[in-house]
This record gives structure tokens, sequence and C-alpha cells, in this order.
């Protein structure tokens, strides 16, 4: 008992902030003569097995940094993925590679005793569960998931879902993983910018009833048999990446979810959205994406927005018509601002200079290390969305939607924020609704109606409506954005849609890495209690944010390319990486003695506006720059896309308040 209890406060308090801040390297790991591709910890955390593009495995001792095992795993290319099986007493590793098969090696013989060869493209996650022993999953880029049973009469493997039944042939599954605390629960990311999560039961339960029942077998053009039951899949997605899915498309910009895996208790999923951000999904407080993603026809006084049902229509402080969008009608009476105390009084000052002098990634943390602390007040909220406003970062302006909606929500009156969300609207193409908004806006505060700022946006609505360029690719299609298929082999089913437009939003996002270069970057949660979130990056560098206020804390260069792989440990303040380079870094808290750490990225800031240069570069230009060139078009001017900063602002959008 005084054991366990020791073990509990062990891992309760293995990661704190004074460790995160002197986390530096301990070791290398050489061995490897290729990219390490993959790292896994067994369950004790005394053993660490990585995988190569020189198609071996190597199990590691890490607390003494000793090779201890190292064999030729028989895959003929680069392996993806590693993983210990459950109850094997950590003698049976799973390899997954791009040959296409899944390989199960017994480490005490040195030997590959089993080989799965029903993919027919790269294989590049295998996932484990406690509670199915002898069972595991694979994702391929054919677009299924397998299941396989190692007991001995039945060394098999079978479809468990097909994602080409739902998006075509094209559709890649790149990662999956099983949820800690209910087994039963598998997340799966790929092609897209949709992340599924999937009843493993059920879909069980639903095909051993569809082989018992007498139709079974018996079908008609009418009677079409569902892949998957009703109920057994709910999809993830962050609210904005559906309708830029065009514009990405035609920068040959990739959306593809590389990693994503459960928070430790198995309430939370993260996601490294290949082309885009980390996101952090809330599975049990979840909430409608905040932006009109669905036909108009689907927002009824119903609507679930924001987390919450609501039965008139209203729901933080916006009215949602079945030809639109409205705010609520007549001017609101709001509570009075709560004052802040002192010390968060002092924080939001901060921030305030901060954003006088256009420093926004410093005024956005500010306020939200405020937010944290008093998450009613809407000066904050409101602050923080003309923060995101300026940045302009990819993702921002949706940010800023969020907040607005939130600052309207705490105070009906707060003038700038109906503001801002009209001018958030318009930037996210959402025109005739950002019409509408402007209208209501106008009509809740008609001393404003005739200012600069209104003038100005009316404009950019009346010139974006009449354009003919921003209306073709809408009259092509006939349908919603985000559902509509670009090409004839990616064609989505009905299933497929109506699963598309019942996903659920993001709660967090963090930005500063770059993920756009290879499709197997990680991004973890870090500590028992998941306080930090971790992400490889394209710079060579990795980036760890406080998970509950999304500001980055510490960047550590940890490859000479390309950061790819953060494993943490499970019990200490101890973090594996890999990458490019073919060696396996080791990461603790360095000693208060040591000499200053020659891997710290002082500039964080400089470093996260630099890879949101890049993630908006053009192809070819990452691909020079990757060669050593310099592009000078990649270094100038603003990070973060294609948006114009606006020509004249009047008083309701300059300042915070």
């Amino acid at each position: 008992m005084q054991e366990r209890g020791a073990l509990g406060f062990e891992r309760h308090y293995h990661v704190t902030d004074p460790f995160i801040r002197r986390l530096g390297l301990e070791a290398e790991l050489q061995g490897h003569s290729g990219c390490v591709n993959c790292l896994e910890w067994n369950e004790k955390g005394d053993l660490l097995a990585s995988g190569s593009d020189d198609q071996h495995t190597i199990v590691w001792d890490p607390l003494h940094h000793k090779k201890l095992l190292s064999m030729h795993t028989g895959h003929t290319a680069n392996i993806f993925s590693v993983k210990f099986l459950p109850h094997s007493g950590d003698r049976i590793l799973i390899t997954g590679a791009a040959d296409s098969k899944v390989h199960v090696h017994d480490l005490t013989v040195k030997e590959t005793v089993h080989m799965f060869g029903d993919h027919t493209n790269r294989v590049k996650r295998i996932a484990t569960a406690p509670m199915w022993p002898n069972t595991f999953w694979s994702a391929a880029e054919d677009g299924l998931i397998r299941q396989y049973d190692l007991r001995e009469n039945s060394k098999r493997s079978e479809v468990l879902i097909d994602l080409t039944e739902y998006c075509g042939q094209l559709v890649e599954a790149k990662c999956l993983t099983v949820n800690p605390q209910d087994n039963n629960y598998l997340a799966v990311g790929a092609s897209g910018p949709f992340v599924r999560l999937y009843d493993i039961r059920m879909i069980h339960n639903h095909r051993k009833s569809m082989k018992q029942s007498p139709s079974a077998g018996v079908h008609t053009f009418c009677d079409r048999q569902k892949p998957l039951p009703d109920g057994a899949a709910q999809y993830y997605v962050a609210g904005h990446l559906p309708v830029k899915l065009p514009d990405y498309n035609n920068r040959l910009r990739v959306l593809v979810a590389t990693y994503v895996t459960f928070s430790p208790d198995g309430t939370e999923l993260l996601v490294n959205m290949g082309g885009e951000q980390v996101y952090l999904f809330d599975l049990t407080y979840k909430q409608r994406p905040y932006t009109f993603l669905l036909p108009k026809k689907c927002h009824t006084s119903g609507e679930v927005q924001n987390g919450k049902t609501s039965t008139n229509g209203v729901s933080n402080g916006i009215h949602l018509h079945s030809n639109g969008f409205r705010l609520s009608e007549g001017r609101a009476h709001g509570s009075p601002q709560v004052e802040l105390p002192p010390y968060l009084e002092r924080i939001k000052q901060q921030a305030n200079e901060a954003f006088a002098c256009q420093l926004w990634t410093q005024a956005i943390q500010l306020y939200s290390k405020a937010v944290q602390k008093a998450p009613n007040n809407a000066m904050l909220y409101g602050n923080r969305a003309a923060a995101y406003m300026k940045r302009k970062w990819d993702g921002d302006h949706y940010d800023a939607l969020r907040d607005c909606l939130k600052a309207i929500s705490l105070n009906p009156c707060h003038l700038k924020a109906h503001f801002r969300l009209a001018r958030c609207l318009f930037e996210l193409k959402y025109v005739a609704e950002a019409l509408e908004c402007l209208d209501d806006f106008k009509g809740k505060f008609p001393e404003q109606a005739h200012s600069s700022a209104c003038d100005a946006l009316d404009r950019d609505i009346n010139a974006a409506l009449f354009s003919k360029s921003d209306n073709a690719e809408d009259k092509k299609g006939g349908g919603p954005i985000r559902l509509r298929a670009t090409g004839r082999k990616d064609s989505i089913s009905e299933d497929e849609m109506v699963l598309r437009e019942r996903s659920y939003d993001y709660k967090f996002r963090y930005c500063g890495h770059c993920n756009t270069t290879t499709d197997i970057k990680e991004a973890n949660f870090f500590g028992s209690n998941a306080q930090y979130i971790v992400s490889g990056s394209d710079d060579g560098s990795f980036f760890i944010w406080e998970k509950e206020t999304t500001n980055l804390v510490r960047v550590l260069q940890g490859d000479e390319s390309i950061v790819n792989c953060l494993q943490p440990h499970p019990s200490y303040c101890f973090l594996a990486t890999s990458g490019i380079d073919p060696v396996v870094r080791l990461w603790n808290p360095r000693p208060e003695s040591e000499t200053l750490n020659g891997r710290v990225v002082v500039d964080m800031e400089g470093a996260s506006q630099a890879n949101q240069r890049r993630m908006n570069a053009d192809p070819l230009e990452v691909m020079l720059l990757n060669m050593g060139y310099r592009i000078t078009g990649l270094t100038s001017g603003g990070a973060g896309g294609s948006d114009d900063e606006d020509s004249s602002e009047g008083q309701v959008q300059c300042r915070p308040s």
C-alpha cells in the first residue's frame, strides 16, 4: 500500500513547471543508421524501443543509456511504428513499415514469428490495448484499419474500418490510438481535417448480428447494409478548417492528421494536424463548430451551439434563424463587468501594453493567462480577440470569433466584441453572415453605424458580395463547402456527409511549430495530469505548451532537421525524441549548477513566426529552403497567410479595452 502511494505521488508530481524550464539534453543513444521514425516505452518505463529507416528495431535501457538488443525486423522498407504487446512480459514487439507489412517479433529469441501482408500500402501506425490481450490494430495508407488476433488457433487479421467506403479510393489512414481508460474506443487520423472516434465493441456486435440475421447476404438496391452501425462513429474537426480546404488545395497545402493520442484519463483527444496546428478536443463537454458550416436549413431553433442546446434559438448572444444569423433582438442590458483583482489587472495592463507595441503573441499569452484565472471576464475575451485578429496566424480569426461569442455571452452590450464578430465572419469567408451581423450591430449600436470601421467593413463586404470570383467556388458544387469532394476518386458517401455535419469542435489550439514536411509528426501530453503539450516541428525543434493557457513555455533544438517523435516516460520527467538524425535523444531536468543549455531556443516568438511563414510558403520554396537556399519572399512581410491588414479602423476595433 505504501509503495503504491509513493508511486502515485511520484506520477502526480513528476512534471512540474520548474522541471519544464530546466529541461535539457541528457544523452544521445547511437545505434541506428537511418532516420528514427518511432519510439515506444514499455509500461514500466525501463525499456525504450525504436524503429528506423534502416529496418532495424533496437531495445534500449534508457536509464543507463545502453543498447540491449538490435535486430533486423525482416521489413524491406522504413519502419514507421513499433509497439510492445501488452501482457507479453515485454517479450513481443510489433512493427509496421512502408513495405505494407506488419511483423510480430519475439525478443527473447530475436526472431520474427509472424508476418501479416494484408495491407496494400504503407503501414503508418500500430495500436494496442491492455483490455484486448493478443489483439492489436494497424492503420495504413490503403485507407484500412485492420484488427489482428494472435491466439494460436486464429492468427489472422480482419478489416475493422474501411475508410474508402466513406471517402473514396484516395483516402489514407495515417494514425490511430486506443483510449487508455476505455479500450473500446479507437481514434483514427487520416487524410483531411476530420478525426474519427469509433466504438470497437459496437462495430463487432453489429457485424455479429449481421451474420446471425436470416437475411444476411441478401441485398437489394433499396436495402443497403451499412458498414458501421449508427452511433459507432463520432467526428471531430477544427471548425474553420473545412471551409479552408478549397484554398489549401489550390495552394497544394495538405491537411492530414499525423498523430492522435488520448489524455491519461481518456477524456481528451490531442491531434497534430499536418499543414496546420495542434488541437485538443474535449470528449466530455463537446461543442459544435462556432461557424456556419452546415446548410442553412439545418440552423433550426434546437441547434446545438457552443456545447449547449438552446430551445429558443438564442445561444451565447447569437440568434440562429433558418435564413441565417442574427444577434439577440433589442439592446440588452448586460450585468456590469466584474472588476479584476489587482494582480490580474496588472497582467491585463501588461497585455494592453504589448498590444500597443504590436507584440501580438505576447499580448495573447498574457490575456490567456488572465482568462484562465478569470474565465467570466468579457473584456479579457474581447481584448484577446483583437490580438488574434491583428496577428493573423492560421486559425486566429476563428479563435477570435470564439472569443467574441464568449464575450457577448458574458456581456451582451460588449460593443467591440459585436463589431469584431462581424469582421471575423467576413475574414472567414462567411460574407452573407457578416453582412447580417454588421446590420444587426448598426441597429444595436446606432451611434457607431457610420464610424470609419463600420464603413470600411461595409465596403469590404459589399465588394466581396458582388465579386464574381468570390462566388464562383460556391456555385460549382451546390452544397456546403465542407462536404464537397475535390476529385472523381474521392467521392464522399452520404453516410460520411452526415458524420461530418455532426462533427464536434476543438477546445484548445497550440501554435508555433510547423508540420508540413513529414506525415509522422507526433504531439503528446506531458505529465500524468497532462499539464503540458509537446510537439515536434519541421525546424528541428520541439515545442512545449501549457495545456490550459495554450501558452508556449519552452522550445528546444531536438534534431538537425526535423523532430518527428516525442514519447514521454510513464513515470518520470523524462522525454525521448527522434527525427531525421540517426539517434534517439533523451531529455530531463538538468541540475541548476549545469552550464547554459545550448539547445534552448531563446527567441520562441521568432521561431514561431518563422514556422507560420513556412507553413504558408509555396511548397517549391520550402523544398529550396530545405536544400539551403534563402527565399526572399519567404522572409518578408507578416506571418500567417494571405489575409490583408484592415485598411482603416475606427475606435470600435483598434484598441483593447
